[in-house]
């Protein structure tokens, strides 16, 4: 019984379209199995954007300081005497993550995600979180890149961690545009 309703709502996606569909899988009672609310597609939207937003952000932080914490225990073996320099390079791209939990809480905060959300709002937010979310990926894992050979270079006994901090925040500046661009959308919905 279940497996033929996924059946059926899979061929109906594929033969009516993504964005027509989403509506439909709002189903108000059991017994009314295909009527539309009306804002289901619009809240479906915010919610994918949300999901996106933290997900890709909080995975680009998760990889970006993995990479500069690996790094970190390679130079702990030639100079543990610097921890505390590797330890801020390896939590540095950690705050792209931040960003996206920050988006979500101004979105979540703003009042759109009620009943009242239009398509063009559930869409300015999916977009907003697509955006954020790819841009904090991309720079959290660069970020952790530039950072863990600034930590190679202190641990092979080079006075580093002044350059490297200066040179890791350019790719955290393009996060914070794609931060402070997600807060002038919302605040314009």
């Amino acid at each position: 019984m279940i497996s033929n309703i996924i059946y059926h709502n899979i061929y109906h996606i594929l033969k009516r379209g993504f964005f027509k569909i989403m509506g439909e899988f709002c189903i108000i009672n059991s017994g009314e199995h295909n009527k539309i609310q009306k804002m289901g597609t619009a809240i479906i939207l915010a919610y994918l954007g949300l999901a996106l937003m933290i997900g890709l952000s909080g995975i680009g932080s998760a990889v970006g300081v993995s990479i500069a914490g690996s790094a970190s225990i390679g130079a702990l073996k030639k100079n543990d005497g610097a921890f505390g320099s590797y330890m801020l390079l390896s939590a540095l791209a950690g705050t792209q993550g931040l960003y996206g939990f920050g988006g979500f809480f101004i979105i979540n905060s703003s009042g759109l995600l009620s009943e009242n959300i239009t398509i063009l709002q559930g869409s300015a937010i999916l977009i907003c979180g697509i955006s954020l979310g790819v841009v904090c990926l991309v720079s959290a894992i660069k970020q952790g890149q530039i950072c863990a050979h600034g930590i190679s270079g202190i641990g092979s006994g080079f006075d580093l961690f002044g350059k490297t901090m200066v040179l890791a925040v350019f790719p955290e500046l393009y996060a914070i545009i794609s931060f402070a661009a997600t807060f002038l959308i919302v605040s314009g919905l």
